[in-house]
């Protein structure tokens, strides 16, 4: 008998979306650097990855913010 210890979340192209961004704005970042922009990006980006990431059974729920 087996399970899914996966847990639903946004589909590849969310995760996708969150590393393009990131990337767009690095690479035209000339000679000033948008912390707040970045920040905001990173924590998309963070919240793609946590819910595209397989919960293991047993293990603890992630904290959310």
């Amino acid at each position: 008998m087996s399970s899914s210890s996966e847990r639903p979340g946004p589909a590849p192209s969310d995760l996708n979306a969150a590393n393009d961004a990131i990337r767009a704005l690095v690479d035209g970042a000339d000679g000033h650097w948008p912390a707040e922009e970045y920040e905001r990006l990173l924590t998309e980006w963070a919240a793609a990855v946590d819910e595209s990431t397989p919960v293991a059974a047993g293990a603890a729920s992630r904290r959310r913010a």
